[in-house]
């Protein structure tokens, strides 16, 4: 891929002579009128199906062979463009649904605010869409909003035209024709890649309260591609970053994990935190995070440790980073518990139930994930306790692992004294005789620091005079 990265900067850096005249001429107002798009030839954009999934191409063959348009659209392009291979392939067509899943053998229509069509190829599944219709003509009846103006069904289908004036953002508004090999930009997308910039489409505070998400998916580009958002694009979000309340929380779910498993989690969550989103998905913990310096460094290094792992290609789960994030809440409450006189793990145990159980309101947690963040809350309470055989049951345990790295980065954010994480590390080196011995030496040492007891004075079997 570097070969293209490299094709692709120099291209976007090149005068696109006659073309860059006229996208510099057009109004750069947030307000963009789509009506015709700007043709761009196949010799004069970087943009090859040697780039393009086999299943994507299949889809998009299928399509022009039944008759149908057929448009390669949105992040794939922008992707390719910055230099990035392009991992997700999303086809726009003018079949509507039914036609498409008669079109392909393994298809299936699902939606319900838009309605989608998933091809299946094995476990490559590609996703495509009808071109829709501009919100603002659109036929009331089919069209169906809140009171707050977010659009709760959608499914009118419309031109190519129509359905680029409803892209969110000017860098997702291209297109590429399987029919010719062209490059179809509405909304001066290509103006925006070359100037890194992330700017909506249509007045800000509508496109918002049309979809609150697409507050959190201008982070997500600003993060992911080293992009500025534009001016007018970031003012809105402060003042209408509440309207994220009215998002179902499994679609948050989802978009959180967008948000910090893609490689970027850190400064993801500084622009977050910078745009007052973050409270509005963590509004609970957010609270007890910003009152400990330890617990903020600690998130900080979980979420450095993420990027790192998925950079190099290492496994990752929401998980692990969902137990940080609300790991200051656990431990409040749980202090707040032991101070009223429970014991340490029926206190963690209650404490780890209450966070959740906050927390899915906003954003939601399935089970396979909140019963891992329970187990890796409740090791922290077992994992100083090494004497007889817990260490050699604990290594063993499913979530030991987890816990383990969860413990080194307490201790690398100053939340707890060193010394127990270096001790585990060792124990899973040793053999079976050096962890026996490492264990008796933790009850030497603690018989040491123990003072002695007086021996107890037998009672005497003899009354007393």
């Amino acid at each position: 891929m570097k070969q293209t990265s490299n094709t692709v900067l120099q291209w976007l850096k090149q005068p696109y002579t006659v073309i860059l005249n006229f996208l510099q001429q057009l109004s750069r107002t947030n307000k963009i009128s789509v009506t015709q798009a700007t043709i761009i030839p196949r010799e004069d954009h970087p943009i090859s199906r040697k780039i393009i999934s086999r299943p994507a191409l299949d889809v998009l063959y299928g399509l022009k062979d039944a008759g149908y348009e057929a448009y390669l659209v949105g992040g794939c392009l922008r992707d390719a463009l910055t230099g990035t291979a392009p991992k997700d392939f999303d086809v726009v067509t003018n079949a509507k649904p039914e036609e498409i899943q008669r079109t392909f053998r393994r298809a299936r229509i699902i939606g319900r605010r838009f309605r989608l069509v998933h091809v299946y190829f094995g476990r490559d599944v590609i996703e495509v869409a009808t071109f829709r219709s501009n919100a603002e003509d659109a036929d009331t009846k089919r069209l169906v909003q809140s009171k707050s103006g977010q659009l709760l069904r959608d499914n009118v289908f419309g031109t190519i035209e129509e359905d680029a004036q409803r892209r969110d953002f000017t860098i997702n508004a291209l297109y590429y024709n399987i029919a010719n090999f062209a490059l179809y930009d509405f909304a001066n997308a290509l103006q925006d890649i070359k100037a890194r910039t992330v700017r909506l489409i249509g007045d800000p505070e509508t496109r918002y309260r049309e979809d609150p998400v697409r507050m959190l998916r201008a982070i997500r580009f600003a993060a992911k591609l080293d992009f500025s958002i534009e001016r007018n694009t970031a003012a809105a979000i402060k003042p209408l970053a509440h309207l994220l309340k009215e998002v179902p929380p499994a679609r948050l779910f989802d978009e959180c994990n967008k948000l910090f498993l893609s490689g970027h989690g850190e400064k993801t969550f500084h622009l977050l935190d910078e745009y007052r989103l973050l409270i509005q998905l963590f509004p609970t913990a957010y609270r007890y995070l910003d009152r400990s310096p330890s617990h903020y460094a600690l998130l900080g290094h979980a979420l450095q440790n993420t990027d790192k792992r998925i950079t190099d290609g290492r496994p990752v789960t929401p998980a692990f980073l969902l137990a940080v994030f609300l790991w200051p809440q656990v431990v409040e409450q749980q202090r707040a518990k032991i101070t009223g006189g429970m014991p340490p793990v029926v206190a963690m145990t209650q404490a780890a139930s209450e966070a959740i159980s906050e927390q899915v309101k906003t954003v939601a947690i399935p089970k396979r994930f909140s019963l891992m963040m329970r187990e890796i809350w409740e090791l922290q309470e077992r994992l100083p306790r090494r004497h007889g055989q817990r260490a050699a049951r604990l290594v063993t345990h499913p979530r030991f692992r987890a816990a383990y790295d969860f413990l080194l980065l307490r201790e690398e954010a100053g939340e707890i004294p060193p010394g127990l994480g270096q001790w585990w590390t060792d124990y899973q080196e040793a053999n079976p005789k050096q962890r026996d011995a490492m264990v008796k030496a933790l009850n030497v040492r603690d018989s040491k620091r123990s003072p002695r007891r007086r021996p107890r004075r037998k009672k005497s079997n003899h009354a007393k005079p």
